[in-house]
């Protein structure tokens, strides 16, 4: 591949490949964790910028960094759910949406929620949009 083809990626496209990370979460242990970025970081040497990758690891990381905290959030702030019923897609929404909104002084909280919302109706069925909106609602209103 010539390198002068490869584009900085959007925020918005930047934030999608830092989901697909976080929804891994879900189905490895912690210690394979970093064996699967070490996988994207290989997979993705041809076809993202340096720094596009290393934003999307780095995010990663940050929302690693902070799981135990904002999984606390989401069980205080999901009434009536637990974690373990919530849909995967849903959840990593939450996940990074909520690392956004409070971790990333980068980048404004109705954007963080915004993002979070529409990547769960991407990914998610008919009701995630609200779901995760309710929810990050809820922890805009106690952060």
């Amino acid at each position: 591949m010539d390198f002068s083809d490869k584009k900085s990626l959007t925020r918005h496209k930047l934030r999608d490949r830092v989901f697909g990370l976080v929804f891994r979460i879900e189905f490895y242990d912690e210690s394979d964790l970093d064996e699967q970025i070490s996988l994207f970081e290989e997979n993705g040497s041809e076809e993202y910028l340096e720094e596009d990758l290393e934003y999307i690891v780095s995010k990663f990381k940050g929302v690693l960094s902070k799981l135990s905290e904002i999984d606390g959030l989401i069980d205080k702030c999901a009434v009536g759910w637990t974690r373990s019923r919530m849909g995967k897609c849903e959840l990593a929404s939450l996940r990074l949406g909520i690392y956004e909104m409070l971790y990333d002084d980068d980048i404004p909280v109705s954007v963080a929620m915004d993002e979070a919302v529409e990547i769960a109706k991407t990914y998610g069925d008919n009701s995630s949009g609200a779901f995760v909106n309710a929810i990050l609602t809820k922890v805009k209103d106690i952060s």
